[in-house]
């Protein structure tokens, strides 16, 4: 599969050092867990415009607590795979009926590596065949954000962020969307289905 965009990834200021582009896949002992990648038709029916269903979640104060990102968490006894996961997970945090929305998974991007929370994710795709009515559940999510995919398309706008986290200087590429800034795992999620749509 093609990569996310490398302007994505974080460079320390103070020594240069950027990570690696690829996506990692991080050990076999990480939990596992999966995120759902909707795409979703936009509100306006003349319009072809596809979206992609996020989320803000609500902000306790711990990893990822506040992040813009995909619906899904870790996988749970009587899931029978990574795609059911993701479904059920959209379920509890936005509301999602998969049936209701002609939700159709069609595979899978990359499996990747959060070291901070040792999770091993794998983003499932899916298409709606009908715009998804969607309701947050207020004790995850306090937004729900529906994003244009040209958002995220290879000619899309990265801005550069500078900040310190956990004590270092650092600089990533996010994609401004709805008034927010979308980073991390989440873009190069992102990233990496905008270069496989964006593809010849």
């Amino acid at each position: 599969m093609p990569e996310p965009p490398s302007a994505l990834m974080p460079v320390r200021l103070d020594t240069g050092e950027q990570r690696t582009p690829a996506i990692l896949f991080g050990p076999e002992t990480a939990r596992p867990a999966a995120v759902l990648v909707l795409l979703a038709p936009s509100s306006d029916a003349r319009d072809a415009e596809a979206e992609v269903i996020l989320i803000r979640r609500v902000d306790r104060g711990g990893h990822h607590s506040g992040d813009v990102a995909l619906p899904g968490g870790r996988l749970e006894v009587g899931d029978l795979n990574l795609a059911a996961a993701a479904l059920r997970e959209a379920a509890e945090e936005v509301g999602l009926d998969p049936v209701a929305a002609g939700v159709r998974v069609v595979g899978e991007l990359e499996t990747f590596w959060i070291p901070i929370s040792d999770y091993r994710v794998t983003p499932v795709l899916a298409i709606a065949a009908r715009r998804p009515d969607l309701t947050p559940s207020p004790d995850e999510v306090e937004a729900i954000i529906r994003a244009p995919l040209a958002a995220f398309l290879p000619d899309a706008l990265i801005e550069l962020v500078d900040t310190e986290i956990s004590g270092f200087p650092l600089r990533f590429g996010a994609y401004p969307t709805n008034g927010l800034r979308v980073w991390g795992a989440t873009a190069r999620i992102l990233g990496q289905l905008g270069a496989i749509v964006g593809r010849d």
